[in-house]
């Protein structure tokens, strides 16, 4: 059977991460220490790339979308990204509930949130994995995995890359930058997924420096134990920071240069837990010498204000809110005690 769904995987060459599914029994709970649920030997390699594509705009982004089997459910345990000639400005891995194009594997779906005619989810979005700025593999913890396919909401991996530059295209080059997965189908114990805090619009005036904030409520149940984390801005970014706030005390989950590897750093914090009524903060700090303003957007020559949380948990159903994005958010407008590091690397 393994062998079987393995041909299967690697005939579709896709990528994607999913949740778990709910309406499991307590019994299943109990037997988190069973041995069924320790990663074995049985990985496996599967490369999700673009199928020879050729873009011909400056910030094109496009996704492609691969089915999932709904039999049964497998689990992603590493990411290695596979980027030809630095091509691809970044890639983002989607797991969807329905994909944004019904009728086209592959698409244009413009900026990172999706646009109103050609979304890279139409339902059911779940960021699983990020990758710019040459940011190596990235393997999770022991006993971790992003379960997908069978009976959880992820039906498809939606693989999305944004090409800044198309000039290599321009001679008729074509691209099938992606991501390689590690996949095994033995049960994890723990089950993996990102949240993501995000500013939605925002500007960083002339010869200046300058915050962009964001934070929301964490209502939903489950108790999530963070792993690791990553930032993203472009050229004008400084430093991105993100905390938990629990009763007026702020713990760093994470702090990061957005000009270094944009990829998934350990959280140092091991015992670092994230409950319901818990806040989620970040904020993006610039420095301007340019002329003019520059605008949170989609494309190169704007900026983005991104802080994704990677963590695991011992629930099997999906957040109902995995994602928090502010425009006009200032934290001193909002919160208290603010520490005075958050600005500087």
């Amino acid at each position: 059977m393994a062998d079987a769904r393995r041909g299967w995987w690697l005939g579709l060459l896709l990528v994607v991460t999913v949740w778990g599914a709910p309406g499991r029994s307590p019994k299943w709970l109990e037997d988190l220490d069973d041995p069924e649920y320790r990663r074995d030997g049985s990985e496996y390699s599967v490369d999700i790339r673009m199928p020879d594509v050729s873009p011909e705009k400056h910030d094109t982004y496009l996704c492609y979308k691969v089915p999932l089997d709904q039999k049964e459910p497998s689990y992603i345990v590493g990411f290695e990204p596979k980027v030809e000639d630095h091509a691809a400005h970044h890639i983002l891995l989607y797991g969807c509930e329905v994909p944004g194009s019904a009728d086209k594997d592959l698409w244009n779906c413009g900026e990172m949130s999706g646009s109103t005619i050609h979304p890279t989810c139409q339902q059911g979005a779940q960021i699983l994995y990020a990758w710019a700025m040459d940011a190596p593999k990235l393997q999770l913890p022991k006993d971790v995995g992003f379960k997908i396919g069978g009976n959880t909401d992820v039906k498809y991996l939606v693989l999305q890359v944004h090409y800044n530059d198309v000039t290599k295209f321009k001679g008729g080059a074509t691209d099938e930058s992606g991501v390689g997965l590690r996949v095994t189908d033995t049960p994890q114990k723990y089950m993996a997924g990102v949240y993501l805090l995000g500013v939605g619009a925002g500007a960083i005036p002339a010869h200046s420096t300058a915050n962009l904030d964001t934070a929301c409520l964490y209502r939903d149940e489950p108790v999530l134990h963070p792993f690791a984390f990553r930032v993203h801005a472009h050229k004008l970014g400084a430093v991105v920071s993100g905390y938990r706030v629990r009763q007026d005390k702020w713990t760093l989950i994470g702090k990061k240069s957005p000009q270094r590897p944009q990829m998934f750093y350990p959280v140092s914090d091991k015992t670092l837990t994230i409950k319901n009524g818990d806040i989620l903060a970040a904020r993006c700090s610039y420095k301007s010498k340019l002329d003019h303003t520059v605008r949170i957007g989609a494309t190169g020559t704007d900026e983005m204000c991104n802080f994704y949380i990677m963590y695991y948990t011992t629930s099997r159903r999906p957040l109902e809110q995995n994602m928090c994005f502010r425009a006009g958010f200032h934290w001193e407008g909002a919160l208290q005690n603010i520490p005075e590091e958050a600005d500087y690397p």
